[in-house]
């Protein structure tokens, strides 16, 4: 028991957690402006489209004998809506990271003796293609055994 709660401890303490919790708390907070965006002007515009008369749209609601509400489409579509929405941020989002990540990715400038520029890029398993530490036998991401243990790998800028 002692052993499961350590592990419990280490992994809230690592920083992705808090980091997908910021995320999580980040999600909700647009979603609701994402919604709000659906509600308050997608929706009534498709009302006006459609010439609805402000509490549904028409010809997009089935009407279901017995019940007080019916089959309605136009929730359903705003609902699209709002997926496309959020994906479609977290989308550039994501790319926006990963080129902030790729733009700080770790090259070592130097001059070799003929003045040449060369960059020296950190070690990458060439089976995931993620980063690895110099001399590692065995990519941390995907568990691949190495051919040879990482090199750092030396480019040459020519001008």
């Amino acid at each position: 028991m002692k052993n499961l709660l350590a592990e419990f401890k280490e992994f809230i303490n690592r920083g992705n957690v808090i980091d997908m919790a910021v995320g999580i708390i980040i999600g909700a907070a647009f979603t609701a402006i994402v919604t709000s965006l659906t509600d308050n002007i997608i929706n009534p515009f498709i009302k006006l489209i459609t010439g609805g008369n402000g509490t549904d749209v028409a010809g997009l609601t089935i009407p279901v004998p017995g019940t007080e509400n019916g089959i309605d489409f136009g929730a359903f579509i705003s609902a699209i809506i709002n997926f496309l929405i959020v994906a479609w941020v977290v989308f550039l989002m994501v790319k926006a990271f990963n080129k902030m990540k790729d733009a700080g990715a770790k090259k070592l400038v130097r001059r070799n003796g003929k003045n040449e520029e060369i960059i020296e890029h950190a070690p990458t398993c060439p089976f995931c293609l993620e980063e690895i530490n110099v001399g590692a036998t065995r990519c941390p991401h995907c568990t691949a055994e190495l051919p040879a243990p990482a090199e750092m790998t030396v480019e040459v800028v020519e001008k």
